[in-house]
């Protein structure tokens, strides 16, 4: 069978964790239930894990699991927190990280690279930086400081991705208006929140003319899209039915779906299959979210494996050897 790759999966390090704990004011780490759990304003948004920090244990996880590459990435928040100085410094030190880490494993990671977003002029350096040292994409939270994607503040930073024809791993992170929202119970941002950023970050891409405007990069929304294969139909409907939403595009939603890249981090087969229906199978790659408490590298990877043939091998990685040119 084809090779696994896997294109959405996590790591971080000692010194980013000091920094984010020393810099990040409205951060907190605090122990819920027996685990250390970072908090965003009082909500809980991620447990931390051994493996997060350990390639070495990475190793042998990915082959237990049977999986050949990881496309590693850091996580939100990312280092959108402190200063232009030391939301800099993060960036470099989490992509020389990463990279000296595929020097040490070079058949088995790859990594996206963490910008500094909130400074554009920083952020487009540090791309052709973390380019040269051998970054294969680039990692976005689905919204900056509360900002949304497509605001022409990030101009630059899109212009530099897109001319290096680059893929963007768009991740959520806690979205704003939480507080408001009641979502600090029940652990609401990583079950619900996730995908309602994740979603909401992509159906604007789409309506604003994102997509047109860049046609090289390769946007690939995490956790099998959000809601978006769910409320594609919903996204038509609107758009024939509302002139808002045919203010800058021409074409419906949907249309834009062959641009958009999906990765297979779903818990039900039932899901996963509605993920292909409606993105086609070209644009589906293997992800696992390890090793966040609820990622699933066996079980992520059980589920592609159970597709048809073909399906199951572009899943595996073919789709994701094309999209990155590995």
């Amino acid at each position: 069978m084809a090779t696994v790759i896997d294109v959405h999966t996590h790591m971080l390090s000692d010194k980013w964790l000091e920094m984010i704990l020393k810099h990040g004011d409205n951060y907190s780490l605090v122990d819920l239930h027996g685990q250390r759990v970072f908090q965003q304003d009082g909500a809980p948004f991620m447990t931390l894990m051994d493996p997060m920090f350990d390639y070495a244990m990475r190793i042998r996880d990915m082959d237990a699991a049977g999986v050949d590459v990881a496309v590693v990435s850091l996580t939100c928040p990312s280092v959108y927190w402190g200063g232009e100085d030391i939301s800099t410094q993060a960036a470099v030190l989490m992509n020389d990280d990463m990279a000296g880490q595929q020097s040490v494993y070079p058949d088995r990671i790859r990594w996206f690279a963490s910008l500094p977003w909130q400074y554009p002029e920083k952020a487009v350096i540090e791309l052709d930086r973390a380019c040269k040292k051998g970054a294969a994409g680039v990692f976005v939270s689905a919204n900056v400081c509360g900002m949304s994607l497509t605001d022409p503040f990030f101009k630059a930073i899109w212009d530099a991705i897109d001319n290096r024809q680059l893929p963007v791993l768009v991740h959520p992170t806690t979205p704003p208006g939480v507080g408001q929202m009641d979502m600090g119970r029940y652990n609401l941002v990583p079950s619900v929140g996730f995908m309602f950023d994740t979603s909401m970050a992509v159906a604007r891409m789409i309506y604003d003319g994102f997509l047109d405007r860049y046609q090289k990069l390769k946007i690939i929304a995490c956790h099998a899209g959000g809601f978006l294969p769910y409320i594609a139909g919903r996204l038509d409907i609107c758009y024939e039915n509302m002139p808002a939403c045919r203010e800058v595009i021409s074409n419906p939603p949907s249309r834009y779906f062959d641009r958009i890249y999906f990765d297979s981090v779903t818990f039900q087969q039932g899901a996963l299959e509605l993920c292909l229906n409606v993105a086609g199978t070209d644009n589906v790659m293997y992800g696992s979210d390890y090793p966040h408490n609820i990622g699933d590298m066996k079980g992520c990877l059980s589920r592609v494996n159970a597709l048809p043939a073909g399906q199951r091998d572009a899943v595996r990685g073919k789709n994701a050897m094309r999209i990155f040119g590995f």
